[in-house]
């Protein structure tokens, strides 16, 4: 298995640069929401009991690569036994206060390292409730940078499946695998991505594509693999075209994240990070908090 190197190593929180407040007053009073593009990571969704992978009380975890995963039949069972354990409780998984608030929020668009689905969850949320109160404005836009769980690709030739199904097989196709391993999906502690650790997965049986025959994978970015180029353009152009970025819950450990923040920087734009832990950008931002992302982010939408 391949070892992730891990950049935040040696890394400390800083100290915040100014009150939440103050933070608070330039983004609602020296620029408009809609001013700014927002960058959120796992932080964003641990109050929602997804945990995250380098946050204060974070687990060590060695995450699947797409090398890992293409290397060799027992890793990719190795990782679809893992996902098939720990699906049901990401399933469900529901938008937290702090998605809530910034699905009510309109802001230029809000691109996302998360796989979770919870800012479309909030956004239809909220949606919904301006439907009720006679109200069309829409959502700001959620980009997925790194894919969604809730989908599962063919490698082969792009065939695309609802996650529910791939579920409803892989458990036809493995009636006794969790009784055979002593586990109880409903107990199990799940990763970001969506799955959590076993020992024993040799057994487990994978689903090939019903179309083709070609190898099946969530429909999500693994490390070592890269951000589709249409959707990286689309990312991109939410924060080019925004007059400055707020980070949310990102330790910015993955490069696809940190460019956002590098990018704004170079262009002059204010960059907000917020979130309890440290992270790659520090020394980029103008503006730092080190609050609970749900707190700051009820606080903003409540002015």
């Amino acid at each position: 298995m391949a070892v992730i190197f891990d950049p935040m190593r040696g890394r400390t929180r800083p100290a915040a640069s100014h009150p939440d407040d103050e933070i608070v007053d330039v983004l609602t009073g020296d620029y408009a929401s809609a001013d700014w593009a927002v960058l959120t990571g796992a932080g964003m969704s641990t109050d929602s009991g997804v945990p995250d992978y380098r946050g204060p009380d974070a687990t060590p975890r060695n995450p699947m690569t797409i090398q890992t995963f293409l290397s060799h039949p027992d890793q990719r069972a190795r990782y679809w036994a893992r996902s098939w354990v720990g699906w049901p409780r990401m399933r469900g998984a529901r938008p937290n206060a702090g998605h809530l608030a910034l699905a009510g929020l309109p802001v230029a668009g809000i691109v996302t390292q998360n796989v979770d689905g919870l800012h479309q969850a909030a956004a239809e949320a909220v949606a919904a409730d301006r439907a009720d109160r006679g109200a069309d404005l829409a959502p700001s836009p959620v980009i997925d940078l790194h894919g969604s769980l809730d989908r599962v690709i063919c490698l082969k030739n792009g065939h695309l499946f609802a996650r529910d199904w791939v579920q409803r097989r892989l458990s036809e196709l493995n009636p006794d695998f969790a009784h055979e391993v002593g586990i109880d999906p409903i107990d199990v502690e799940t990763a970001p991505d969506g799955d959590v650790e076993l020992k024993d997965t040799a057994g487990f049986v994978v689903l090939d594509c019903p179309e083709c025959g070609g190898l099946l994978k969530p429909d999500v970015v693994y490390f070592g693999d890269s951000v589709p180029p249409a959707r990286l353009q689309k990312a991109n152009r939410i924060c080019d075209d925004a007059r400055g970025l707020v980070v949310l819950g990102s330790s910015l450990a993955v490069l696809s994240g940190l460019r956002f923040v590098r990018a704004a920087a170079k262009d002059g734009k204010p960059v907000v990070i917020v979130t309890d832990g440290p992270t790659r950008g520090d020394d980029l931002a103008d503006y730092r908090s080190i609050s609970r992302v749900a707190d700051f982010v009820t606080r903003w939408a409540a002015r």
